[in-house]
């Protein structure tokens, strides 16, 4: 994937080089390389494509513990100016780098970025030479991993595994002294954004940080202040206009993502030596009583479950605007927010949710077996990615855990049980293939709570878990297979349950959110899922982002759109759906 929009959008420079294309590959089934010399490379393959994918040239989906990449790269005059950066998005799962022989980095965490400073290694070369080396044991379920199988081939829920490099590379040259990570805070209560810039290399006496923020060709701010240590903290106070009509053209939302443009610099005296773009946006998430707010007003949720694979690219997407469209295709389903599951997306996905407008649930990849280890290993990852995602508007909820993956023993251990209560969120999955059964469950607050049976026998709370007020969301439901390519009765395809054509599918769906649009007891609800995933059939869109069913049809059923009954305007009907909460929150 060649890349011309920068792969970090958050912190974006204008001088940087795609590494993506061609390198040298080698797979180490043995674990004999211990040293760049020692390497004997034996193929190419087009990074960032993992070779379990046909993208990449290989195409081979054994069990490849280590692999090995190296690639040579003549300098440009500007990179042997100052310093020099080689980013990596994600490299799948433990990795080693040398440059021009020295090693320069060493990262553990499959799904989050780091970066080597190779300022010293290339100094006196024209040419840098790259080795990186991956190591990722395809039998330890102890380690996150989201949705990559460990049986030779893909089984029932889980796919394709992912080695080594799969996220871009890139090279950076930056200052001696540069703006290395930017944080950014709504405050809307406030009517001001919080910043914390982090600055690496020395700290001389006169340095100085600009920050600049727009809304369009408009200059909202100018603000310029001291460098009084690495981190930096500033509180932002923009222009209120006070009239809630005016207030609405500054409120980032999924009907109207107004995004905020920055620019920041760094000065040493007079002179500009850094310069970054960024972006942010002004909105709050937060509760209210059983029902999430958003920029203080309660706003139902309507998501999507998104595993974020291609067929022919796996984790990796084939390009940016395939990113793109993913995003596009959710909201004219009628979703204003999906629910990345077991994968951290790749930011330029985020960036499109950011400015197109949709919500987002960012999900860390489990693990499957509880160790001590992947505690540790678990929590450094995790933070890594929060590090990244951060600043992202469209993120309004971080989900560490999927079911009880990766602490198996929840009700029973009270190991296990610590280790969730310390970064939990209330979400329930049910996936019943019978509407009257979620009325059953979730029709009001109080049904909720009373509930004895159970979905598919799981337990809907922990030992000592009592909901209270907390919102409750459907976190995933539906999962009706269908493939239109499929012979009738297929039985090479997965799903909770199984439509056996078109209409019948479509007439499914519109009664399946007919009822779920009738229930006050969640907040909101993550429909399995977005799109096919290689065995399972379940997608409202094929692997190819092909609708499955008449578009319209689809979009109506998800936003809710048709007249209620009667009886269901009745401010007593057991299920709440009065006339004043229907102008108040529209389904």
């Amino acid at each position: 994937m060649s890349v011309t929009a920068h792969p970090n959008p958050l912190l974006e420079r204008a001088h940087w080089r795609d590494l993506n294309g061609p390198w040298r590959f080698a797979y180490d089934d043995e674990a004999r390389w211990h040293r760049p010399a020692e390497v004997q490379f034996d193929r190419e393959i087009l990074v960032p494509y993992a070779p379990e994918s046909t993208k990449s040239g290989i195409g081979e989906g054994g069990y490849h513990p280590v692999v090995w990449y190296g690639r040579r790269v003549q300098l440009e005059p500007r990179e042997r100016e100052g310093r020099l950066l080689l980013h990596f998005g994600a490299v799948d799962y433990q990795a080693k780098v040398w440059a021009n022989g020295v090693q320069v980095a060493e990262h553990k965490g499959g799904h989050t970025p780091f970066c080597a400073d190779v300022t010293e290694a290339v100094a006196g070369h024209d040419t840098l030479e790259i080795v990186v080396r991956a190591e990722d044991d395809p039998h330890d379920l102890a380690k996150p991993r989201g949705k990559q199988d460990w049986e030779p081939e893909p089984h029932v829920i889980w796919y394709p595994r992912t080695t080594g490099i799969w996220q871009t590379v890139w090279l950076e040259p930056v200052p001696p002294t540069w703006i290395e990570n930017l944080r950014w805070t709504p405050e809307v209560e406030a009517w001001a954004v919080g910043l914390e810039v982090k600055l690496a290399g020395p700290l001389r006496p006169n340095l100085r940080v600009r920050v600049r923020l727009f809304k369009g060709r408009e200059e909202l701010l100018d603000d310029t202040f001291a460098v009084k240590g690495r981190w930096l903290s500033r509180r932002l106070h923009l222009q209120d206009p006070g009239i809630d009509d005016e207030r609405a053209k500054f409120l980032w939302s999924p009907e109207h993502p107004h995004l905020i443009g920055a620019q920041v610099e760094l000065l040493e005296g007079d002179t500009v030596t850094d310069t970054v773009k960024s972006y942010t946006a002004l909105r709050s998430i937060g509760t209210d009583g059983h029902r999430f707010a958003l920029n203080g007003s309660p706003y139902r949720l309507r998501l999507a479950l998104d595993q974020g694979y291609w067929p022919n690219t796996l984790l990796t997407a084939p390009s940016d605007e395939a990113l793109r469209r993913d995003v596009e295709m959710a909201k004219l389903l009628g979703f204003n927010g999906v629910r990345k599951h077991q994968k951290l997306e790749d930011p330029r996905w985020l960036y499109w949710c950011d400015r197109l407008g949709l919500l987002v649930w960012e999900e860390m990849p489990s693990a499957y077996r509880f160790h001590p280890d992947y505690v540790g290993d678990f929590l450094s990852e995790w933070r890594e990615a929060i590090e990244r995602d951060y600043s992202h508007p469209c993120i309004i909820a971080w989900v560490p855990f999927n079911e009880s993956w990766g602490v198996p023993d929840l009700n029973t251990n009270p190991v296990h049980r610590h280790y969730v209560q310390a970064l939990y969120q209330v979400g329930i999955h049910d996936y019943t293939h019978k509407p009257e059964k979620l009325l059953e469950r979730y029709a009001t607050p109080q049904a909720v709570t009373l509930t004895v049976e159970q979905p598919w026998g799981r337990a809907l709370r922990v030992q000592g878990f009592e909901l209270g007020s907390q919102p409750v969301v459907l976190s995933e439901f539906g999962g009706m297979a269908f493939s239109p390519e499929a012979p009738r009765g297929f039985k090479t395809s997965w799903g909770y349950s199984r439509a056996q054509d078109s209409e019948a599918f479509l007439t499914w769906y519109e009664g399946m959110m007919q009822q779920v649009h009738l229930l006050r007891g969640i907040a909101g609800f993550c429909y399995t899922q977005l799109t096919d995933t290689f065995q399972e059939k379940n997608g409202l869109l094929d692997e190819h982002r092909n609708p499955k069913a008449d578009l319209a049809r689809l979009r109506r059923a998800t936003k809710g759109e048709r007249k209620p009954t009667e009886e269901e305007l009745e401010p007593d009907h057991p299920m709440g759906y009065s006339r004043h909460w229907k102008e108040e929150e529209p389904i």
